[in-house]
């Protein structure tokens, strides 16, 4: 249990009076049986049954705490309780009642400002989980956060407001992440980027995955184990992401910044792709009742708001987040709305590749982007997505070999989006991407087959946090793919996450890597640095020089200082 005296916590929170306790989350038009999940109900009222929390004999926070989804107003609170997280039958080892779970947001880290408060109910129906709708707040400032049910209080937490819509704000620290399968290593590169201080992380899927112990190992044998056998009912989609959740290094994560989360296909079943399967040649004629199981788990352990509460095998996930008017980002969803792969998985000299009719995104999202491109004001628009969005072609013949689980396998789709941000002006378009467990930085291109052809955007390429183990550090300009495709800047094999800097005239990406992650606590330090100057479509590496040596006679300056030099290519 957090070592805070739950005494004040009560009586901040009821002098807070009623404007503080202001409504958590309003009800909710769910088809599902049964509560829905964090509505509202009043702190007085609710007081004793409260502090009595029958049936808890342990502490519930096993799983932390997250903020996600801000506005210039508020965020959404979450948190999901659990006294023994592991239990089989994804319960958590809670009573089948709810419990009411009182929340406060503070103005300062000590704690002591009671700015907002109420009480939300954690429904058995909903694994236990709140999702709290926090508004009324100040644009552009830090908050802090936590719950309480009876005497047990959660870990404290930091949120953060986006800048008012008409302001830039001051230079925003954004951190994204991709892919961390928990049986290859440890989550080092989370607690390494809670101690960056972000204002806002990315995850852009493969959160979690859905292989029973031992199915998806590396050399040397996989770290450490999944419990329960591969992911398919509602209680082992929630067992599953109790134990990503159990992770310090995890909950460290999401309680340093607010995240903006977006799933590829481990949330649910490896290369899946709408209503199809990895093996759809296999009879799987429970695969529509897995996905709604991953769904509702999904949901029940994220922080997202009440527009993505899943109705069936259907979620809202796509969805835009401004920060004021320095970034919008286009959170987009590449998996429940795609045409199958064409020619099976992997990379194929495919002809569905090039099928006009074929897309990623599907005609609804599509258009939604397209039209998002066209109102955009922002000064950069940021696409938030899994899925390597450049071409990358590993033949060096005339055949083109790409991925079919990639944009690659879906060219008109890409191009169509290409070509929308294009004509709708978009100032700085950046695609932001996981899943290949690499780093890469890349130039986009509307006509790969041009290399001569204009730069029209750029994509930066986040490594995994721990999927394929420790990996290894290489000659970044060696990589085949490099050579045959031009387009393509940057490689590194090694674990981490990217951390930018936006500001007004540049977006900074700092590639942050670990040297291992079979063993916890490494270090984490800078691989390469590009930059991604205001109206100059494309990424451009900086550079590290010693320090001249006249300066280094200056008091305080040593040999190991540097100074950072750009250029726009090597």
């Amino acid at each position: 249990m957090t070592q805070f005296n739950r005494r004040h916590f009560l009586v901040t929170g009821l002098a807070a009076g009623a404007a503080a306790a202001v409504p958590a989350t309003a009800a909710h038009a769910d088809p599902t049986p049964g509560p829905t999940p964090g509505p509202t109900v009043d702190p007085a009222a609710e007081t004793a049954r409260s502090l009595a929390s029958r049936g808890l004999r342990t502490d519930p926070f096993t799983l932390g705490v997250a903020s996600g989804d801000p506005d210039h107003g508020g965020f959404v609170l979450w948190t999901r309780l659990a006294q023994q997280p592991l239990a089989e039958d994804g319960l958590g080892g809670m009573p089948q009642r709810p419990f009411a779970v009182q929340w406060q947001v503070y103005a300062d880290e000590r704690a002591r400002r009671v700015v907002r408060a109420g009480v939300a109910v954690a429904a058995p129906e909903w694994g236990h989980s709140v999702h709290v709708e926090v508004g009324d707040l100040s644009s552009d400032r830090d908050y802090w956060y936590r719950f309480r049910v009876g005497p047990y209080l959660s870990p404290l937490g930091r949120a953060r407001t986006a800048p008012h819509p008409l302001s830039y704000g001051g230079a925003l620290s954004m951190a994204f992440v991709s892919c961390a399968q928990y049986e290859h290593g440890y989550f080092t590169s989370y607690r390494r980027l809670a101690e960056d201080h972000p204002d806002l992380v990315l995850h852009l899927g493969d959160y979690q995955y859905e292989y029973t112990k031992n199915t998806y190992t590396i050399p040397g044998g996989n770290v450490r184990h999944h419990e329960g056998p591969e992911t398919e009912t509602l209680a082992g989609y929630r067992q599953r992401h109790a134990q990503y959740k159990t992770d310090p290094d995890l909950q460290a994560a999401h309680a340093a910044a607010p995240w903006l989360v977006v799933w590829d296909d481990h949330e649910l079943d490896n290369n899946w792709a709408d209503e199809v399967p990895e093996k759809p040649q296999v009879p799987q004629p429970g695969f529509l009742s897995r996905r709604e199981a991953a769904f509702r788990a999904y949901y029940e352990n994220m922080p997202l708001r009440r527009t993505s509460i899943p109705r069936g095998i259907d979620m809202q996930l796509y969805r835009r987040v401004r920060w004021g008017r320095m970034a919008t980002f286009h959170m987009l969803d590449t998996r429940q709305y795609r045409d199958d792969q064409g020619c099976g998985d992997g990379y194929r000299d495919c002809p569905a590749a090039v099928d006009p009719a074929r897309s990623i995104t599907g005609a609804e999202q599509e258009a939604w982007l397209l039209d998002g491109f066209r109102h955009s004001r922002a000064q950069w628009d940021i696409l938030g997505q899994q899925v390597f969005f450049a071409q990358r072609d590993n033949n060096a013949g005339p055949a083109k070999v790409t991925s079919q689980d990639a944009w690659d396998g879906y060219t008109a789709s890409r191009h169509r989006i290409t070509q929308g941000w294009l004509d709708a002006g978009v100032r700085n378009p950046v695609v932001l991407t996981g899943d290949v467990h690499a780093n890469w930085a890349a130039d986009l291109k509307l006509d790969y087959d041009d290399p001569t052809g204009p730069t029209v955007g750029s994509e930066l390429v986040t490594t995994s946090i721990s999927t394929g183990g420790d990996g290894a550090d290489s000659d970044p300009a060696a990589h085949p793919f490099l050579k045959i495709n031009p387009h393509l800047r940057f490689y590194n094999n090694q674990r981490g996450y990217v951390l930018t800097t936006i500001d007004r005239d540049r977006l900074t990406a700092d590639f942050k890597v670990v040297p291992q992650v079979r063993t916890p606590g490494s270090g984490v330090h800078t691989r390469a640095t590009y930059v991604i100057e205001d109206r100059v479509p494309g990424v451009q590496q900086t550079y590290l020089r010693p320090l001249d040596p006249a300066l280094r006679a200056l008091p305080g300056v040593t040999a190991e200082d540097t100074v950072r030099l750009e250029t726009e290519r090597p």
